[in-house]
């Protein structure tokens, strides 16, 4: 369970985060966003404050985070243009990603999302290069009662009700069309996702929750991460 942090570190607040993101979301143009950058800023601060406290409650369970700062897990607002018709300048939410092995590693972390009416408590790995995401349902497929003990515990589906995404139409090659659990080997992306109302952050509770919340995430990414941490 989480505990209340000392006095002499900020309380959880993202006030300032959701008037900004409200604010960004009318106003996605670059001279709105240098206008406000105070504005911006102090959302930022609010948000890392926020992902501080996260990760001393992750801590006390995952001692593989303590230590990790939270301006290290959090991304640049700016959108990538290159290959997207959408050209509004900035990204409506804020995200960090609080990982052992850094933000951009394939090892499973913990992910916080908080965008107006979309937030989110999150986690898995995407994109993993081909060789890793074959070795996962590998182990996954040698392991079955271990995996299904995780992904159908009623405290886990509590959180999480569905895990991966993006699966193909068959079974992945190598690996049996008759295997009995063959839809669980057929997603490229194994992530699973807690969707909470924008008020869930400023709730008295938040922190209880929250550790929770990702207490029983980290079933699933120690599984995951057993085997993605020997191929990375």
């Amino acid at each position: 369970m989480f505990v209340k942090l000392k006095q002499n570190v900020p309380a959880m607040n993202v006030s300032k985060v959701f008037q900004f993101l409200r604010d960004i979301q009318t106003h996605n143009n670059r001279d709105w966003f240098h206008a406000h950058k105070d504005e911006y800023k102090a959302a930022c601060l609010e948000f890392e404050n926020l992902l501080t406290e996260i990760i001393t409650g992750i801590s006390l369970f995952d001692e593989s985070v303590r230590g990790i700062e939270a301006r290290d897990c959090t991304y640049r607002i700016h959108r990538d243009l290159r290959f997207s018709q959408d050209k509004t300048p900035y990204k409506t939410h804020f995200g960090g990603y609080i990982n052992a092995k850094g933000k951009k590693s394939n090892h499973c972390g913990y992910y916080v999302h908080i965008e107006p009416g979309n937030c989110m408590l999150a986690g898995g790995s995407l994109c993993l290069p081909p060789h890793i995401l074959k070795a996962v349902r590998q182990s996954i497929y040698d392991n079955i009662d271990e995996y299904i003990s995780i992904v159908e515990d009623p405290a886990f589906k509590k959180f999480f009700p569905t895990v991966g995404e993006d699966p193909i139409k068959t079974a992945p090659k190598g690996f049996p069309k008759d295997f009995p659990y063959i839809d669980y080997l057929k997603y490229r992306q194994f992530v699973c996702d807690c969707r909470v109302s924008d008020d869930f952050f400023s709730a008295d509770n938040a922190p209880e929750q929250i550790g929770e919340i990702f207490r029983q995430l980290k079933r699933f990414a120690d599984f995951l991460n057993y085997t993605i941490d020997d191929y990375e």
